[in-house]
């Protein structure tokens, strides 16, 4: 297979379905020696995703103990 101008190449359409590589999946490049080994990326789950992305956004300023309080209606 060629590698374009910019390096790229086309993953076979038997290995992405043996490797389960969909599109906007994530791939890593190991070196070994004059080789390269393409491992598939694990992502995080949709919910760990948006546990990350809101980390640190809250503007309340309350103990953990505080809000579980609050959770349970106990005052």
């Amino acid at each position: 297979m060629k590698v374009t101008t910019k390096g790229q190449v086309t993953i076979p359409m038997e290995v992405r379905e043996q490797l389960n590589i969909r599109p906007g999946a994530e791939v890593e490049f190991v070196v070994e020696g004059n080789a390269a080994r393409m491992i598939p990326v694990k992502t995080a789950t949709s919910g760990r995703r948006l546990v990350e992305r809101l980390r640190g956004k809250g503007t309340v300023r309350m103990s953990t103990d505080e809000i579980m309080a609050l959770t349970r209606g106990v005052e």
